[in-house]
């Protein structure tokens, strides 16, 4: 029956998830017995030392320097070299195996448990007069590479391909397009590009339409279109469905993924930055984070202040923190509430505390409808949606729920799907339910 294979999916990747959980504690007190809280607390303290070394390369220059990376690359490769003279190599590998795989399975359980019936999006009327603005360097020459003008004028788009030479204003292209009648703006261009024009399509109650021929396309990504060919998101043009998403507006221009403030955006304002990122960065971070050059930040977000965070992350819709697999990708786009991550280390106790995760005191991250972030300067660097701007202080950053409409391809290669936090306690009486239904099954 369809129905019962749906219902006990589940519950046996739930069964799977508490077997190979139980497994990886079984083989570390079965080989390595009282020896295996040993090898735990090496491990530990291996990876604390090589989070302590990494600071010290972000904050110092000269001998220190160097001794930061060497402690960074001798720590992990002193604990494998303790495991493997004590013989026990093999038993941490498939212990820290077993406990991936019940990670994964445990989460797989919980996300089938609470998939809720999948609604159709609203299927709009093909539209008659779509406008299109395309850049022709974004992503390496995709525009030219996948022939995207020529799909979409032969589907009926009206297509204007930038002049590199000079800079131009598309916004102002996108107003005009609106006001010449056309029904759908779309956009083949990095995030910064799509932002510009979304702004427009949110102000007229226009569709939106993606072309994911960026070179991230974190908007594309996160909207589960097909990075690697951008010529299939010209599918929405002829099959295509409508969301409504919300936009993230910081002052008053608009932003689809985020704004970074504090080391990082001042790091990509540097005019150096663009020809030798590594080089810039390194030689930029020592002052930035320990606070002796740049702006001192403070954040205020629903009743919370962060004083002197390093970095800051206001993103529209969070951002995923706690599956390595999803770091970067936001499962929702409508929540109707802007993510903020912000992060606050002063010394190397502080670094090795960030192995936590979202436990670490220096972490804070939480969702908000609106987030002020003041300084002691009168501007302070932004990067909005991978633009670099310098912005006069306080910024504001608010949301607005559902102002966008996007049109997108009926089928979609990438739709998000989130995972919810791991819970064993709801795993474990998934994988109970299991074995009583299966032992009433075979009585």
């Amino acid at each position: 029956m369809p129905g019962s294979r749906s219902v006990l999916a589940p519950r046996w990747a739930a069964r799977v998830a508490v077997s190979a959980g139980v497994g990886a504690i079984v083989v570390l007190l079965l080989f390595a017995g009282l020896d295996s809280l040993l090898l735990v607390l090496v491990g530990a303290v291996g990876l604390a030392v090589t989070a302590a070394g990494v600071w010290w390369v972000l904050v110092h220059t000269g001998p220190i320097r160097v001794l930061g990376g060497a402690l960074a690359l001798a720590a992990p490769a002193a604990v494998v070299v303790l495991y493997v003279r004590a013989g026990l190599l093999w038993v941490v590998l498939v212990s820290l195996a077993l406990w991936v795989l019940a990670v994964f399975c445990g989460r797989a359980a919980l996300a089938e448990a609470d998939a809720a019936p999948a609604q159709s999006p609203k299927r709009p009327a093909a539209p008659r007069r779509p406008y299109l603005i395309m850049n022709p360097r974004s992503g390496g020459g995709k525009v030219g590479r996948f022939r995207l003008r020529e799909k979409a004028e032969a589907l009926g788009a009206e297509v204007l391909v930038l002049d590199v030479t000079h800079q131009q204003d598309v916004a102002a292209l996108a107003h005009r397009a609106a006001d010449a009648g056309a029904d759908l703006l779309g956009v083949a261009g990095g995030d910064g590009t799509q932002a510009l024009v979304a702004a427009v399509a949110a102000e007229r109650d226009l569709p939106f339409m993606v072309i994911s021929a960026g070179t991230r396309n974190h908007f594309a990504l996160d909207l589960g279109l097909d990075r690697d060919d951008p010529s299939t998101c010209l599918d929405a043009l002829t099959d295509g469905v409508e969301l409504r998403i919300d936009l993230g507006f910081i002052n008053d221009r608009v932003f689809v993924n985020n704004a970074s403030f504090g080391a990082y955006a001042a790091v990509v304002q540097s005019p150096a930055y663009r020809d030798d990122k590594v080089r810039t960065a390194f030689q930029m971070l020592p002052d930035l984070l320990t606070h002796q050059n740049g702006p001192a930040l403070a954040v205020h977000a629903e009743g919370v202040t962060v004083e002197q965070p390093q970095g800051v992350l206001v993103s529209n819709n969070p951002y995923r923190t706690d599956d390595p697999a999803r770091i970067g990708h936001r499962d929702r786009l409508d929540s109707g509430v802007l993510g903020v991550l912000s992060v606050k280390v002063d010394n190397a106790a502080q670094a090795a505390d960030m192995l936590r995760g979202p436990r670490a005191a220096g972490l804070v991250r939480l969702t908000a409808q609106e987030v002020v972030v003041d300084a002691d300067a009168d501007t302070i660097p932004v990067g909005v949606d991978g633009e670099a701007l310098t912005l006069p202080t306080p910024v504001r950053c608010r949301i607005r729920p559902r102002a966008l409409r996007v049109r997108v391809p009926r089928d979609r290669p990438g739709v998000p799907r989130g995972r919810p936090p791991m819970d064993w306690h709801r795993v474990r009486h998934l994988a109970r339910t299991t074995m009583r239904r299966a032992a009433g099954h075979d009585g």
